[in-house]
């Protein structure tokens, strides 16, 4: 039987030569998921003997990382804004750039005197942005939408995990959403180009939805549907927080160009990288 400390050992060796990222830490977080312990309980049990069984668990979960499948994947979890978000191939990994957006809107919110009391969330995917702002702010009654069944299905177990009410709506885009008004928007949209998708790793173009990623038109179609179709939804004062490309930001500012915005603003994530767009309704 060989112990903890040298499997961890020999998975961390193997994945090095695989050129995978973070090798240490993914092998450990491996190990500790299936011996359910935590990371910490691992180093205070090196000498700890595995069982074949476990061996052989381990070894068949490190062989997928090497393989390129995302970890997030193989474990079926990632944390997420002080919540634990299940995951599966229907639905994107989020990303610590939506980590940010989700930040920047509940610290917003925070410190108006009129909160927003009905938001969106379109596109939700795994929804962790929906689910995210709920639990923040319980009093909000927040829609999740997306086109995919199997997102929903997904996004419906999160909230459910997170112990958050949500209502969860099957549809295209602003379809679900006909004859109703809104407060607050969120949108992560596909923003990806056929060509650039193209160049992407293969652990996000062999594993992650493809739909979730490309948009037609260089990556603009669904900015310019939110442009032509979104004010008639929108209550006066509404904000829009939406997620963008690093190279889409003048672009997407030119499809906003109405007075009917009052305010119109592109940020840069941590890379200094045009990432985020706001938006400000006035009727």
């Amino acid at each position: 039987m060989r112990s903890l400390g040298e499997v961890l050992q020999i998975a961390t060796q193997f994945l090095q030569q695989k050129e995978i990222v973070q090798a240490k830490r993914s092998a450990e977080d491996l190990l500790a998921f299936v011996l359910k312990k935590s990371r910490l309980d691992l180093y205070l049990q090196f000498d700890l003997p595995l069982e074949e069984k476990e061996l052989e668990h381990f070894c068949s979960l490190v062989k997928r990382l090497s393989l390129k499948e995302p970890i997030e994947y193989i474990l079926g979890r990632i944390e997420f804004y002080n919540c634990l978000f299940s995951l599966n191939p229907f639905v994107l990994i989020p990303r610590p750039e939506t980590e940010i957006l989700l930040d920047h809107i509940c610290r917003e919110i925070e410190l108006e005197e009129k909160k927003p009391q009905i938001a969106w969330d379109i596109c939700t995917g795994s929804g962790c942005l929906g689910v995210g702002l709920k639990k923040r702010f319980p009093f909000m009654n927040i829609t999740l939408s997306d086109l995919c069944p199997d997102a929903l299905h997904v996004a419906s177990l999160n909230a459910k995990q997170n112990q958050v009410e949500v209502e969860v709506l099957l549809g295209d885009f602003l379809k679900p959403f006909e004859g109703k008004k809104v407060d607050l928007v969120i949108c992560n949209p596909p923003y990806v180009s056929l060509s650039e998708y193209e160049t992407l790793d293969l652990s996000v173009k062999g594993f992650e939805p493809k739909q979730a990623f490309v948009a037609e038109e260089n990556g603009l179609a669904f900015y310019r549907l939110l442009s032509q179709q979104l004010p008639q939804f929108l209550n006066q004062g509404a904000k829009v927080y939406l997620e963008i490309g690093a190279t889409q930001g003048q672009k997407i500012k030119e499809l906003f160009a109405s007075p009917s915005w009052t305010r119109v603003l592109i940020e840069k994530d941590l890379s200094g990288h045009d990432r985020f767009f706001f938006l400000e309704f006035e009727s």
